[in-house]
């Protein structure tokens, strides 16, 4: 059963039966927002980016974004970049895949971040979310909704972290303005 999170909320990725995940995908999806014009409504192409920054004792140590699809101890894989998005409550539009048996030890925490490349605002986008799911079973564990509507270009959307033997997840929902990760990478700090 999945888990809507909320802004700051957390939740174990302890398996109910004790057990702890293996392997998780973090999903993204959105939609363009309809605009209203002279001749109906529209739609623009958004293309929004997922990354995911590694870090060791609150200092970037890898990134995997659309440049870097897998980090470089291959724990971490991007499935690939989506230009236009369309999966809204759907489906992924882009996914990032974590192996949590081979992220090195001295990995602690990874930051999911997603940012607007082109630059458009949050304004233009609707039904967007980050879902973490089980990738062994397809089950899907926990759902944030990236609240739409506002005048920034990026997210700090969540973070995986070491929390004793196993992994938590906490929602973050932080907007910020950045084209890239590099941008964002100040305000990912205050939430380390």
């Amino acid at each position: 059963m999945s888990v809507n999170l909320s802004k700051g909320q957390a939740i174990s990725l302890e398996k109910k039966d004790g057990g702890t995940l293996t392997a998780v995908r973090m999903g993204l999806g959105w939609q363009a927002a309809k605009r209203r014009g002279l001749f109906g409504s529209r739609t623009r192409e958004i293309d929004l980016d997922a990354s995911a920054v590694l870090f060791a004792e609150n200092q970037p140590v890898d990134v995997v974004f659309f440049r870097h699809l897998v980090s470089d101890d291959g724990s971490v894989r991007h499935t690939g970049d989506n230009l236009v998005g369309g999966a809204g409550q759907g489906g992924d539009d882009e996914a990032i895949l974590v192996d949590l048996q081979r992220v090195p030890v001295h990995v602690d925490q990874i930051v999911f971040t997603v940012n607007s490349f082109t630059g458009q605002t949050f304004q233009e986008v609707q039904n967007a979310f980050c879902r973490l799911v089980d990738e062994t079973n397809g089950q899907e564990l926990a759902r944030y909704t990236l609240d739409g509507g506002g005048d920034y270009t990026a997210q700090i959307m969540a973070k995986v972290h070491r929390a004793g033997s196993g992994w938590t997840m906490t929602a973050l929902g932080a907007p910020a303005r950045g084209r890239t990760f590099q941008d964002l990478m100040p305000a990912i700090q205050q939430h380390l």
